[in-house]
């Protein structure tokens, strides 16, 4: 007997999905109102939010709100019709490229419609059956679903472990020895819940000894790392060696969009090989020449990056002070580890949100290992020292009664109230 599809979908929501009826509309799919900005609307309140990918503050930028207006009234939100190889390709698309080509310090870029398509499609054109695949464990989700379309064999790594990256090398030498493939390796310039760089320096220094490529994605460096804001790549003062060079505009530039930059050749086989932009339309010129005054803006306004780390250091070094544990990160991204169960994190956040004005990301299992709560932030340029001191506050008063505790006693006798 043939079983209903959906009968699956009916009796198991997924680990996420079987919280919905107390988490959607708060804790996920929650509606933020207003200006985008460290002060928004939630639920009808104004909160300090601590989670907007919007690092330089470029958001909001005078100039920046001109350049995506003025698009908009020349061209409108259509322009261009049709994927780029038939009608969709313009000056502006060639010249947004050719800036980013230049400034990540690369010979030659290709624009992406959006970044998670982007990378899946990415990994789909430059590898074969024969080519194997090295990839770090923690890699973000369009990595995982790029890895998974390859119809040969990949070999995963322990989160930034050398000793593992050469384990899996070694294996994947082996077999490409058998399939006469090639192999790709594949990290992150910053992996985006633990704020970690990727081990870049190290990973370039075993091209050494191993035959591989390298393809990384630095959505969180581009923009922030660096002395240009090139980069992770930059940062460890390797970007010559990364074979593909990956970023989205979500992050930094606060635009939709992402682009692909690498050696010549390897841009013009990606330009007629990359099925997600062969067979979407062009990205629309609003987000193409906003992006071109956001470069702009990121290449000759250093003070912008300044007060971003000025930001960070504060929020981070503050956290540190008082004792929260925040990892090893060495990026923006400042996540905060404490002990407790989902429904204590719902109290928790709920507490955050309500009482003390404070939005933030929350993080739980299955993400991260059960037992733990992790509360991400995102500094941005945009924050102020006041907002951070604030913050530091509510932070102390949470841990005061998570482990005391009193969300443990309100998780066991009452549903949150979200409404």
């Amino acid at each position: 007997m043939v079983k209903d599809l959906f009968e699956r979908i009916q009796d198991n929501k997924g680990p996420l999905g079987k919280w919905a009826s107390q988490a959607e509309g708060y804790y996920v799919f929650p509606k933020l109102e207003g200006e985008l900005g460290p002060r928004m609307t939630f639920h009808g309140k104004n909160i300090l939010n601590w989670s907007l990918n919007d690092y330089l503050g470029l958001a909001n930028h005078p100039e920046v709100r001109k350049a995506d207006t003025d698009a908009a009234i020349q061209f409108g939100a259509a322009y261009p019709m049709g994927a780029r190889m038939m009608s969709g390709h313009t000056t502006y698309h060639e010249q947004l490229e050719n800036e980013l080509a230049d400034f990540v310090m690369k010979e030659s870029a290709y624009l992406l419609n959006f970044g998670y398509q982007g990378m899946v499609s990415i990994i789909d054109a430059l590898v074969t059956k024969n080519d194997i695949i090295v990839y770090d464990v923690d890699s973000h989700a369009c990595i995982i679903d790029g890895v998974r379309l390859h119809m040969g064999k990949r070999f995963t790594y322990k989160h930034n472990d050398l000793e593992s990256m050469e384990k899996n090398l070694q294996r994947a030498t082996k077999m490409a020895e058998e399939t006469g493939g090639g192999i790709l390796f594949i990290t992150e310039g910053v992996f985006g819940m633990r704020g970690q760089q990727g081990k870049l320096k190290e990973i370039v220094a075993m091209k050494q000894k191993y035959n591989f490529r390298l393809l990384v994605d630095d959505a969180h460096g581009f923009g922030t790392l660096g002395k240009t804001g090139a980069g992770a790549g930059e940062e460890q003062g390797v970007q010559d060696d990364i074979d593909v060079y990956f970023s989205t505009f979500a992050k930094s530039m606060a635009n939709i969009g992402a682009f692909v930059a690498a050696d010549k050749t390897v841009i013009d086989y990606l330009k007629y090989n990359l099925r997600s932009q062969m067979f979407a339309k062009a990205l629309p010129m609003i987000q193409t020449i906003g992006s071109l005054k956001r470069l702009e803006l990121l290449r000759n306004s250093s003070s912008i990056k300044d007060k971003l780390w000025e930001n960070v250091n504060a929020l981070q070094n503050g956290l540190k002070e008082k004792g929260f544990n925040i990892g090893d990160t060495n990026t923006c991204i400042t996540p905060v580890y404490l002990e407790g169960s989902i429904p204590e994190a719902m109290v928790m956040v709920n507490d955050l949100r309500e009482n003390y004005g404070i939005f933030l990301s929350i993080v739980v299992y299955p993400v991260i290992p059960k037992g733990i709560i992790l509360l991400r932030m995102i500094p941005t340029a945009s924050h102020t020292l006041a907002d951070i001191e604030e913050t530091l506050t509510a932070f102390e008063a949470i841990r005061e009664k998570l482990v005391n505790g009193t969300y443990k006693e309100i998780a066991e006798r009452t549903t949150v109230d979200v409404s």
